[in-house]
């Protein structure tokens, strides 16, 4: 009986190291995504599995669009950062992993009783961590389809920018 406690113990010691050292892999691939605009666009697997809708015109007709590189907005460690911030008004905006599974992670942003701004799937294939999915405000749903152009030169602006700070 104290064999079977002692190996149970240890099974469940080792699982725990781990879960733990996953944790910590995807902390320092998190690090190195958020701060290398280079390393990023090697980790998402584009097209994103969620195309980019957005309605016509007439209000009613749906539009796809494949979320591609040329699309991406480079996201930022503050972006990416958990937290919980009361605002003046009264509205509460939460950053925060929703899902936080070892080999599957959901980040989510966004305020409280409202839509996301943001929402990135991270998976880990074959030892790797990437970005399989994305929803993110710079395309929602009330984006008319006459301004997708623009925003997509915006999204490159803010790119370059980032880029030139983190190459």
């Amino acid at each position: 009986m104290n064999a079977k406690r002692i190996l149970l113990c240890l099974c469940t010691t080792v699982f725990t190291l781990t879960s733990w050292a996953v944790d910590d892999d995807f902390k320092t691939f998190l690090e190195k995504f958020t701060s290398s605009a280079a390393f990023q666009y090697t980790r998402i697997k584009f097209p994103l599995k969620s195309p980019i809708v957005l309605l016509e015109d007439d209000g009613e007709t749906e539009k796809s669009y494949p979320f591609t590189k040329e699309k991406w907005p480079l996201l930022d460690a503050e972006t990416l950062k958990e937290e919980r911030i009361v605002q003046d008004e009264g509205g509460v905006y939460v950053s925060k992993f929703t899902v936080n599974e070892p080999t599957h992670k959901e980040f989510e942003a966004g305020y409280e009783e409202s839509e996301l701004d943001l929402r990135v799937v991270f998976e880990q294939i074959n030892g790797q961590w990437f970005v399989t999915d994305c929803y993110t405000g710079w395309y929602g749903g009330d984006l008319p389809i006459s301004e997708l152009k623009e925003i997509i030169r915006q999204v490159q602006e803010e790119n370059k920018a980032f880029e030139e700070t983190y190459p």
